[in-house]
């Protein structure tokens, strides 16, 4: 088999053309015809053995490829290559120009994006028999998923967190930020020392919450803009990483922003003066590993099951400071996981504010558009 076939036969292995199955046949049948026959083909389907992942970068994708992606190539010769992505959107635009099996596995974030991706056919259908640690998830994850794609899964929930309020303790106590909430965001007080994330989902939440209403249900769009026009008008700076929301707030050049809780148990794990609180309505999320059309589903089940085995899944969330999905009443969890923000003993998740995923995809249009204005000063 000369170079040009067997990577013709790889490139329609990955793009989804082949299953697995018929591209080893296809092999053996060449190796054959060459009189190769009896000659081992591993080399070559180690090759095609891949997984790509493309997940949030920073201390997160970190997390997952020392604790999970090593050990599983490690035990299975299946590589993972893993990539990382700037933004939700952009990435959804790459998948969706993009032949089937060009991506194959994301760090998905949200029930919006899970339904996103549904609603695109850009999913598929899980066997939920190759994957018996799902039995370890917790329910509550688990049941938004199977409403919005018919019953079936298309990825399994992997951790959870919230999008809350940190805050530099050396300079903002713990009884003013009970007192004022998100609205410190629109505090005078801390003009240029203020921070927010660059993405107009959060935003908005943000602006729903600090002008007092249900952010999954907002009646008076002027008030949400108007605060968060405030907010801009105060602001140090939108960061667009977790790596730069960390180099802010540990440097002191901002002293409060929302952040994602994972990132602020990191700082605090390094020991900066970091406080994080979580007001009414704090955006709650789940993130899930999704599954896209076109890959390799033996390799990607077998890489699911891997990642959800207890023993796996604490160490990723002890790296990457977030709460795994595993039911507390089913898995044995250490104080190193118990500890961390946003965990939820009782794996009920109750009093948690989740996105209503339809309603979210329904005004990205317009709301979109218009924080962009916000954002550029308008």
């Amino acid at each position: 088999m000369n170079n040009d076939h067997f990577y013709k036969l790889l490139h329609q292995y990955q793009s989804g053309e082949l299953g697995r199955r018929r591209f080893l046949g296809m092999l053996a049948a060449s190796a054959a015809a060459l009189g190769l026959a009896g000659r081992p083909i591993s080399a070559m389907a180690a090759k095609a053995a891949q997984v790509r992942f493309d997940g949030w970068g920073g201390s997160v994708s970190d997390a997952l490829r020392e604790h999970a992606f090593k050990p599983y190539t490690e035990k299975t010769g299946v590589k993972v290559v893993d990539g990382t992505f700037a933004g939700v959107d952009e990435f959804f635009t790459k998948v969706r120009t993009s032949a089937p099996g060009t991506y194959n596995v994301f760090h998905s974030s949200g029930v919006f994006d899970y339904v996103r991706y549904v609603d695109a056919d850009l999913d598929v259908k899980l066997d939920e028999s190759k994957i018996p640690n799902l039995k370890n998830v917790l329910p509550r994850l688990i049941e938004p998923l199977r409403e919005l794609s018919g019953g079936a899964l298309s990825a399994v929930p992997y951790d959870y967190g919230t999008t809350g309020i940190a805050y530099n303790k050396d300079v903002i106590s713990e009884d003013e930020i009970k007192e004022k909430g998100a609205r410190i965001l629109i505090d005078e007080k801390y003009k240029g020392t203020l921070g927010g994330i660059n993405d107009w989902r959060t935003q908005c939440w943000y602006g729903a919450v600090m002008s007092d209403q249900d952010p999954n249900n907002v009646k008076d769009l002027d008030a949400m803009w108007e605060v968060l026009r405030k907010h801009r008008s105060l602001l140090r700076k939108y960061w667009t990483s977790g790596a730069e929301l960390m180099s802010l707030m540990s440097s002191g050049e901002i002293v409060a922003t929302q952040a994602w809780s994972g990132r602020i148990a990191t700082l605090q794990k390094e020991g900066h003066p970091i406080g994080y609180y979580e007001p009414k309505d704090t955006f709650a999320w789940q993130e899930a590993m999704f599954v896209l059309r076109g890959s390799p589903m033996e390799e990607v089940q077998q890489l699911l099951n891997f990642m959800l085995d207890p023993a796996v899944a604490i160490a990723v969330s002890e790296a990457q400071g977030y709460p795994p999905s595993l039911d507390p009443s089913a898995v044995d969890l250490p104080e190193s996981v118990t500890s961390l923000p946003a965990y939820d003993a009782t794996g009920k998740l109750e009093g948690r504010t989740f996105a209503n995923a339809r309603y979210w995809n329904d005004v990205q249009p317009a709301w979109s558009k218009m924080f962009g204005r916000i954002e550029r000063g308008f």
